[in-house]
C-alpha cells in the first residue's frame, strides 16, 4: 500500500512532532520484501511467518520513534545537522547538562575507511573531564541514539568517533531525492528568514567592468541557495544613480549633444546615446569639471535642480538611467542572473535622507566637524590617532554614501520586513559597512533583531598578480571578457570537432549547435572559475585554466553532465527510461563499494546546501560537485550500468540521481547545463 500511495506519505524532516518517517516506512517495505536484511527467518509454517512479520513491524515502529520526523513535503534529512543534535544530546546524557551545548566537532570523513562522518569532540572534552579521550568516546558511543540512520559508531585512533550511514537509510534518501524532481529533496530551514541580498551595484552612465563580476555572480548564487532552503529573498541592485556626476554629464551633453538627451530643453530629439557614448561623455565632462571653474559651477547648479525636482533635469536623468539599465540587463542575461533582481538605486532613498538625520539627531549621535555633520564612533581613529568621522552631510548640504546606506537599511528592515540583509561588495568596503551597521543599530534606524552582514570578496587579478586590466591599462569591460571566453571556447571546440569528423568519430554537425554549446561553456567557465575560489581571496583570471576540460572547471563538469545524459539515452534505447523508472517507484540497491560511496556523496547534498547557507560560500558547492563527479567516474569504471546490452535499473537510477544533483547545483551557480556534446 505504501508503494501504491507513496506520493501522499509524508517524508522525514529534521525534527518535529513524533510520527513514522518515510525512511522507516521504506525500511518496512524492504523488510517485508527482503527479510534477510533484518535477520528474520521466513522458513517454516504460517505461525513462524506471522511471528516474523510482527518482529519486523516492531523494529520499524521503534526505528520511526528514534528517527527524524515527518513533514508535509518530500525532503531528505540534513544528516550532519541531525547527527550533531544527537551527539549533543548524548554529551548531555553522558557527562551532564552543561555539556549538552558543546560543539560536536562533526565533519565529513576524509576517507571511506573512516566511515561517513567523524566526531572529534572526545579529544577536546577529555581535558575538561580529566579522562582519557578513548574513554570519553566510549561513553559517548554508548549514549548516542542513532535510530535507523547510522550503524553503531566505531572508535578510532586516540578517540575519534566514526559514524557510518546505514545502507538502507542512504537508499531511502536517494529515493526521496529522485521523487522530488524540483529541488532534489533539499530540506527547508526550520525558521525561514526574510532576507535582502544587495549585489552587483554598477554605476549609471558607466560600463560594467570585471570588478562587477564577483558581486553579481556571488550575490546571485547566494540568493538562489537561500531560496532553495526556503528563505524568502528580495534581490536588490543598489545602482549609483545620483550625485554630482549627473550634474557634470547633463551639463556637458546639453552643451555638446543636446539632441542625445531626447530633446531636453527644446533641442531636436535624436537617437538616445549608447552606453559607450555616455562613458566618453562622462570622461570629457570630468575633465572639464576639473579644469573649468564656470563649468563646475553650472554642473553643481544642475545637481541642485535635479535634487529639487526640476522636470527638465529629471527627464535628462531618466534617459541616462534607462540607457544604462538596458545595457546592464544585457550583461545580466549573458551571466544568467536571476531576472528578479530589482534596480533600486540611491535616488530611491533620496526623499528619506532628512529622516535619517533626524534619527541621528534624536539619538544624540551627530556632531559638527569643519561645517560637516558627522558621527564619531568609539574605537575608530585615523593614522594620526585622531577620531575618525563618518560624514553624513557635507558642509555644502550634500549627502554621503553613508547617509544613503542608512536610509536603505531602515527601509529594508522596517518597510520590507527583512530580518537579514546581506551586502555583497569587495573587501575594501569592510570599514564603511562596519561603521554604518553600528550607526544603524545605535540610532534605532534598524531594529536590534535584524542582522546586517557584509559579504566581502577579494580582487580579480591578471596573471601578473596585479589588478586585472587591459593591455592599455584600462579596466576590462565585462561584456568583452565574456565574449572572449566564448570565442576561445568555440575555436577550441571547432578544432576538435572537425578533427573527429575527419577521422569518422563524429558525424557532421550544425554550426549553431557548436556555438550554443560554446556559449554555455564559455560563460559558465568564467563564472565557475570565480565561484570555486574562496570568495575572500583574490584569484588570478586565466582563460587557459578556466577553459580546460580537465580539472576543477566548468568545462569538465559540463562534459560530465553530458556523459550522464548519454548513458540515459543509451538505456532508453534498450527500453529503460530513467524518468519512467523513477515514476514507477523503483528503488536503488547499493551493493558494491563504489555504489555505496556514490550514494553517500549524493545523500550529502542537503548538508552541503546547508553549509553554503551558513558560510555564504559558493565555493562549497563547487568543491562538492567536483568531488561528486570524481566519485561518479569511479563508480562508472567499477560498476557496469549497461552490460552486454542489459541495463541494471538500480545503477541507472544512480546515474539519474547524479545528473539531477549536478543540474540542481549548476542552476544554483547559474552556469547552465549541456545535454549533449
Amino acid at each position: 500500500r505504501w508503494r501504491e500511495d507513496r506520493r501522499s506519505v509524508p517524508a522525514p524532516r529534521r525534527h518535529r512532532a513524533a510520527g513514522p518517517s518515510m525512511h522507516s516506512l521504506t525500511m518496512l517495505a524492504i523488510a517485508l520484501a527482503r527479510p534477510a536484511r533484518f535477520h528474520v527467518a521466513w522458513r517454516g509454517g504460517p505461525a513462524a511467518r506471522e511471528l516474523a512479520r510482527r518482529h519486523v513491524l516492531v523494529r520499524a515502529v521503534a526505528s520511526a520513534l528514534a528517527s527524524p520526523s515527518t513533514s508535509s513535503t518530500a525532503e531528505t534529512i540534513d544528516v550532519s545537522g541531525w547527527l550533531a543534535e544527537r551527539i549533543q544530546a548524548a554529551l548531555g546524557e553522558a557527562f551532564g547538562s552543561e555539556f549538552a551545548s558543546a560543539d560536536p566537532m562533526l565533519t565529513p570523513a576524509t576517507k571511506p575507511e573512516f566511515g561517513d562522518y567523524q566526531c572529534n569532540s572526545a579529544l577536546k572534552l577529555a581535558k575538561e573531564l580529566g579522562q582519557k579521550p578513548r574513554d570519553v568516546a566510549s561513553k559517548l558511543m554508548e549514549a548516542v541514539e542513532l535510530g535507523d540512520v547510522c550503524e553503531r559508531p566505531e572508535i578510532a585512533g586516540p578517540g575519534f568517533l566514526n559514524f557510518r550511514l546505514q545502507r538502507g537509510f542512504v537508499e531511502a534518501q536517494l529515493g526521496v531525492m529522485m521523487s522530488d524532481g524540483a529541488t532534489c529533496g533539499v530540506p527547508k530551514a526550520r525558521t525561514p528568514v526574510t532576507t535582502v541580498v544587495d549585489y552587483s551595484s554598477p554605476n549609471i552612465a558607466k560600463e560594467m567592468h570585471v570588478g562587477h563580476l564577483r558581486s553579481t555572480i556571488i550575490g546571485d548564487t547566494l540568493a538562489r541557495v537561500l531560496e532553495l532552503r526556503g528563505h524568502p529573498v528580495l534581490r536588490l541592485n543598489h545602482v549609483g544613480d545620483w550625485g554630482t556626476q549627473f550634474g557634470m554629464l547633463i551639463t556637458h551633453m546639453r552643451e555638446t549633444v543636446p539632441g542625445a538627451l531626447g530633446g531636453v530643453g527644446g533641442a531636436p530629439a535624436e537617437a538616445p546615446a549608447a552606453l559607450s557614448d555616455l562613458v566618453e561623455f562622462y570622461r570629457a565632462a570630468k575633465a572639464r569639471f576639473d579644469a573649468e571653474p564656470e563649468f563646475a559651477d553650472e554642473a553643481r547648479r544642475q545637481v541642485v535642480k535635479l535634487q529639487g525636482g526640476d522636470e527638465e533635469a529629471l527627464e535628462a536623468w531618466r534617459m541616462l538611467c534607462k540607457t544604462s539599465e538596458s545595457a546592464f540587463t544585457e550583461v545580466y542575461s549573458l551571466l544568467n542572473v536571476d531576472p528578479r533582481l530589482q534596480t533600486r538605486g540611491e535616488s530611491f532613498y533620496n526623499p528619506q535622507l532628512p529622516a535619517v538625520l533626524s534619527a541621528l539627531e534624536e539619538a544624540q549621535l551627530l556632531r559638527q566637524s569643519d561645517g560637516a555633520r558627522c558621527v564619531f564612533l568609539d574605537g575608530y581613529t585615523n593614522r594620526d590617532g585622531q577620531p575618525l568621522p563618518v560624514i553624513v552631510q557635507k558642509s555644502d548640504g550634500g549627502f554621503m554614501y553613508s547617509t544613503t546606506d542608512l536610509a536603505a537599511m531602515r527601509h529594508r528592515a522596517v518597510e520590507e520586513g527583512a530580518k537579514r540583509v546581506l551586502y555583497v561588495t569587495d573587501a575594501g568596503q569592510a570599514l564603511h559597512f562596519e561603521q554604518v551597521f553600528t550607526i544603524g543599530k545605535l540610532s534605532g534606524l534598524v531594529p536590534p533583531d535584524v542582522s546586517l552582514e557584509h559579504v566581502p570578496f577579494g580582487l580579480v587579478q591578471g596573471e601578473d598578480g596585479k589588478k586585472f586590466k587591459t593591455r592599455s591599462g584600462d579596466v576590462t569591460r565585462l561584456v568583452d571578457l565574456l565574449d572572449e571566453a566564448v570565442a576561445r571556447m568555440e575555436a577550441t571546440m571547432k578544432e576538435r570537432w572537425d578533427a573527429d569528423v575527419a577521422s569518422g568519430k563524429l558525424a557532421p554537425y550544425e554550426m549553431s549547435r557548436l556555438q550554443e554549446t560554446a556559449r554555455v561553456m564559455g560563460y559558465g567557465a568564467v563564472k565557475y572559475a570565480d565561484l570555486k575560489s574562496n570568495r575572500i581571496n583574490n584569484y588570478v583570471f586565466s582563460y587557459d585554466r578556466m577553459l580546460d576540460d580537465k580539472g576543477n572547471t566548468a568545462v569538465y563538469l559540463l562534459y560530465a553532465g553530458a556523459r550522464l545524459s548519454s548513458i540515459q539515452r543509451n538505456a532508453a534505447s534498450k527500453g529503460f527510461d530513467s524518468e519512467a523508472l523513477v515514476a514507477s517507484g523503483a528503488t536503488v540497491s547499493l551493493e558494491q563499494p563504489a555504489e555505496i560511496e556514490l550514494g553517500v556523496a549524493l545523500a550529502r547534498f542537503g548538508d552541503v546546501i546547508d553549509l553554503a547557507t551558513q558560510t555564504l560560500e559558493p565555493s562549497k558547492l563547487c568543491e562538492y560537485i567536483y568531488d561528486l563527479c570524481g566519485k561518479f567516474t569511479s563508480f562508472y569504471q567499477a560498476c557496469k550500468v549497461i552490460d552486454f546490452g542489459v541495463v541494471n535499473p538500480s545503477r541507472l537510477l544512480l546515474v539519474r540521481a547524479t545528473q539531477r544533483v549536478i543540474q540542481q547545483t549548476n542552476e544554483l551557480l547559474g552556469i547552465g547545463y549541456v545535454d549533449k556534446v
